[in-house]
């Protein structure tokens, strides 16, 4: 959409196939329904929160940047707001607004939409683009095709890797694709047990090989039937997904990050002081959610019956221990229909960064989440699709005669 936008804003005309019923059917699921979909950061974090290919990208946000985006869609008649970690969301809270700005955009540009309308493969002759062929056998010529496919991911909305089927039948190389922004699986049994507890204010690391941690955060996180998710572990798979190879991981989760252990350790004997003569099962209702107790008592090795006044120094340690650094074991990503993105994609090697254009088929250019691009969670891939679909639009339409008004 933001591609065919652009092309109508450069003063060219835009054909744009959907095969879905409906414009923009991933927006109105992005952001729980709320749509994030930029962030209100400098250049310099934008880039930083850039998993994969971010020199790639250069010139595409530079050419049209987050405070660009913010600005179009405030001018095309949705108001925005800037929450927490500087995430951008609609005022109303409804996806449904971003999709209708870029619909009512499109119309007034006169955009020719065609709804239902299945791109089967690319047409090339002589290295340069001819049109399309649609599933039901017809053909559409042009000079100037834009691949805007999407990757992998949510595939109940298009998502079907058909733009790199498309890619590589014209010889582009697709760098290998995986799930990523995606729930964690764990090893632990006791994590089950915590299905649905949602925590907030903790910090997570991730460890593969080595002292350091791959990837350290702080915020709210979710336990599931299967291990966790929430938006600290969507960043944490991002980073465990560059790396590995099929291994485990071990995930450390800090339950109280703004205390040092000894504050831990203090804060344990005010409460042990007041409750010494409960067991310590019901000791801890003030320190932990209702649901976390049980597992914290199986998982200190205490005794639940245990008096409060009976236990040890040396256990009273171990449970600091255990709240500063409550480890899992990851065994792997959840798959695509979970997955925010998809890692990987067409290899940038082969786009010009300048204008999106195929350094293989002339007239050929590439937009969003197709591409070998990918960032974390707080609306860097969104930016990535509005930047990349805006330059492709420009470039296409300056470039190529098909494009122009008569």
């Amino acid at each position: 959409m933001m591609a065919a936008v652009s092309v109508l804003q450069t003063g060219g005309r835009a054909v744009l196939f959907e095969k879905n019923e409906k414009l923009g059917k991933k927006l109105f699921i992005t952001g729980k329904g709320r749509c994030n979909l930029t962030n209100d950061c400098d250049m310099e974090t934008l880039f930083q929160n850039v998993m994969t290919n971010s020199k790639f990208l250069y010139s595409a946000f530079y050419g049209f940047d987050n405070r660009a985006a913010m600005d179009w869609f405030e001018k095309a008649g949705c108001p925005l707001k800037t929450e927490r970690g500087g995430r951008v969301f609609p005022v109303s809270d409804h996806a449904y607004d971003v999709t209708a700005a870029l619909e009512k955009q499109l119309r007034r540009g006169k955009a020719d939409i065609r709804l239902h309308m299945e791109v089967k493969r690319l047409l090339a002759e002589d290295e340069k683009i001819k049109g399309v062929e649609l599933a039901d056998g017809s053909i559409e010529y042009g000079d100037a095709v834009i691949l805007a496919t999407g990757g992998l991911s949510y595939p109940l909305t298009g998502s079907d890797g058909d733009g790199y089927r498309m890619a590589a039948e014209e010889g582009h190389t697709i760098k290998e694709t995986s799930p990523s922004l995606v729930p964690l699986t764990v090893q632990e049994e006791w994590c089950r047990l915590l299905q649905g507890l949602s925590l907030k204010n903790v910090k997570v690391s991730l460890f593969m090989q080595g002292k350091k941690p791959l990837y350290e955060g702080f915020g709210e996180m979710l336990f599931t039937h299967f291990g966790v998710s929430g938006p600290l572990i969507l960043s944490a798979s991002s980073y465990y997904g560059q790396k590995r190879k099929g291994e485990k991981a071990t995930l450390r989760l800090d339950l109280k990050p703004a205390l040092a252990p000894e504050q831990v350790d203090k804060r344990l004997l005010r409460d042990f002081e007041e409750n010494k003569n409960k067991q310590f099962k019901n000791s801890l209702g003030k320190l932990f959610p209702s649901k976390l107790v049980p597992v914290m008592v199986l998982l200190s090795g205490i005794d639940g019956e245990k008096k409060v006044h009976e236990i040890t120094k040396e256990e009273r340690t171990r449970l600091v221990q255990l709240i500063k650094n409550l480890k899992m074991t990851v065994t792997g990503t959840r798959g695509y229909t979970e997955a925010v993105v998809t890692r990987g994609g067409i290899h940038v090697k082969e786009v010009n960064p300048s204008t999106m254009e195929s350094k293989i088929i002339e007239g050929l250019y590439f937009a969003g989440e197709v591409l070998d691009v990918d960032a974390l969670t707080g609306g860097f891939n969104l930016q990535i699709a509005w930047s990349t679909g805006w330059q492709a639009g420009v470039s296409a339409a300056e470039g190529n005669s098909f494009c122009k008004k008569e």
